[in-house]
């Protein structure tokens, strides 16, 4: 719930957060104005648990 509630402050600030979708691991991203190719880097890391 608390980390719902960060992401939604996030998003209201501009920024965009990409989580790990492991269960239980709690690695995430939060980015905000960067290119689309770097957007596209940032979700591929997070959500990559082998890479973490």
């Amino acid at each position: 719930m608390r980390e719902r509630v960060s992401d939604a402050v996030a998003l209201l600030t501009g920024k965009r957060t990409i989580r790990c979708p492991q269960p239980g691991c709690r690695v995430h991203v939060r980015y905000r104005g960067v290119a689309p190719t770097e957007a596209k880097r940032l979700t591929n890391l997070a959500t990559d648990h082998t890479r973490h």
